[in-house]
């Protein structure tokens, strides 16, 4: 007996001088808040804004700093420099997405781009969008959806601006189904539009880390829905049947149409001319990257991104006198700006990149997930840590962007530029939006279109003409709090413009 002991004793000994061994060896943690015991920085997350109070904390600790969460190391990148160095030049490592178990096991969201696993998969999946909208060149067989949809949107607003939000949701919608599958929107109530908004209201839900228990404690997701405290299985369930109809119901359409001879050119149909001999497999790739395409959190983006535009020429009446003057001297007042006419319209470009940085979008970016140990700057982020950019934090650096809260469209012009919001803006490393020049064309031809016919006024309320207020609401997508305004045609002529586009 004594002889056993003295071999436990003797084996935890070296298992303490291997600890601390490795301890004094193994680089720190980026500093952070100490938190508490066995449950570290679970109450030290924020609920509510978190990008402010991220930024708070950088402050304190540093462009990055380290949180911990039941076991999960949590790693917040504040700078551009910072965020660049570990995303960007580490992308061989740092490409990965948390595994949710609600999301990706329950669900059925695991072949979604958003959430999916680095891997050969993925790497198609990227191939795909490269080829056929990564570049500007391999975008304009899609230019002409843009701008009749977008002309449709000025005919809308010019009937009723005071829809303006729903109209800049619907002809974003109306792009991408048309892109995606060819797909024309009915005017009301159409049904692919409903199942595509109930499938991002799905995500949004499930997309943060932690938002259910099962993500935290996988071991739940093997309770039947009877069980107490299992309501998430009968969600689950729903959920599960929403994912189904939503990625084959799209793709069945443009198979129909293949095969009576109607289908329109589309992003699906491209996929699949590439594909004629098609494995099975090749054919769940195809028809998840069109719903990848279909449900991007790009769309979104470009709601809120439009949206935002409006908010600040009505807040900025001085740019959108300088972005018309521009129209005017390089347009004319005869026709519609196209897409043709982005390089000859340096101040309107100037107008979508501020729209972006003045107000993000997306505060904070979907986390990546590292697979291999980084040292950085001295600090150690283990393997399996959790890489949050804080995105507002980057576009609101008043070393990098002089006076954050203003907008001003004249930052990016002239001989010294400040940096260009798209890496931010649109992501890092192999995790880059794919449709990012998508985006940015979208948001360009509503930009130039709308300066071009109509006027943005503040709303006036008992003789006082009201500022609104910069107010982000919270979603991983952020929206500006609804505010009033007032949309009018510049003139007579530019209406008779928008009837004669029709």
């Amino acid at each position: 007996m004594p002889v056993f002991l003295d071999v436990c004793l003797a084996g935890l000994g070296l298992y303490l001088v291997k600890q601390l061994v490795f301890a004094r060896a193994s680089p720190p943690l980026p500093p952070g808040p100490s938190g508490w015991p066995l449950v570290r920085n679970l109450f030290d997350f924020p609920s509510k804004k978190a990008w402010l109070k991220f930024a708070d904390l950088a402050d304190q600790y540093g462009d990055i700093f380290s949180m911990s969460v039941l076991g999960t190391q949590t790693i917040i990148l504040n700078s551009a420099k910072t965020t660049s160095d570990i995303l960007d030049k580490q992308s061989a490592i740092c490409s990965n997405r948390p595994h949710l178990v609600m999301a990706d096991d329950l669900i059925g969201w695991d072949k979604g781009f958003l959430f999916m696993q680095y891997g050969e998969r993925f790497r198609q999946t990227r191939k795909f969008f490269h080829h056929h909208l990564g570049t500007r060149t391999s975008l304009a067989a899609f230019s002409s959806v843009e701008e009749e949809e977008t002309r449709r949107f000025l005919m809308n607003v010019l009937k009723s601006p005071e829809d303006l939000l729903d109209h800049i949701r619907k002809t974003a919608g109306s792009i991408i189904l048309k892109i995606s599958y060819g797909y024309s929107v009915q005017e009301s109530n159409d049904p692919l539009v409903k199942l595509a908004n109930d499938a991002m209201e799905n995500i949004s839900m499930v997309a943060t880390p932690g938002a259910f228990l099962v993500d935290i404690l996988p071991i739940l997701q093997y309770l039947p829905e009877w069980f107490p405290g299992a309501g998430f299985q009968r969600d689950a369930k729903r959920y599960r049947q929403l994912v189904v109809e939503t990625v084959t119901r799209p793709y069945q359409f443009v198979l129909d149409q293949l095969a009576n001879g109607t289908a329109r050119p589309s992003f699906t149909t491209k996929l699949l001319e590439g594909a004629r001999e098609a494995t099975a497999e090749e054919e769940d790739v195809i028809m998840w990257s069109s719903l990848s395409m279909y449900l991007a959190d790009m769309i979104r983006q470009v709601v809120s991104a439009i949206y935002s535009f409006f908010l600040a020429m009505t807040i900025y009446p001085e740019v959108q006198k300088q972005a018309q003057m521009e129209l005017d001297a390089v347009i004319g007042t005869d026709r519609l700006p196209s897409l043709d006419d982005r390089d000859a319209l340096p101040y309107i470009s100037a107008i979508c990149k501020e729209v972006l940085r003045w107000y993000v979008v997306t505060p904070l970016a979907v986390p990546h997930v590292c697979t291999g140990d980084i040292i950085y700057n001295g600090f150690l982020i283990p393997k399996g840590s959790y890489l949050i950019p804080n995105i507002w934090s980057i576009l609101h650096d008043e070393t990098t962007y002089p006076d954050p809260e203003i907008f001003r469209p004249e930052r990016f012009l002239g001989n010294n530029p400040q940096p260009d919001p798209q890496n931010a803006c649109f992501g890092y490393g192999r995790r880059i939006c794919p449709g990012l020049h998508l985006a940015e064309a979208s948001i360009f031809i509503s930009v130039a279109m709308s300066l071009s016919v109509f006027k943005v006024l503040r709303y006036v309320e008992n003789g006082v003409a009201i500022i609104p207020e910069v107010i982000m609401q919270e979603g991983t997508v952020s929206h500006p709090k609804p505010f009033k305004c007032r949309i009018t045609p510049r003139s007579s002529k530019v209406e008779a413009i928008i009837h004669g586009v029709n």
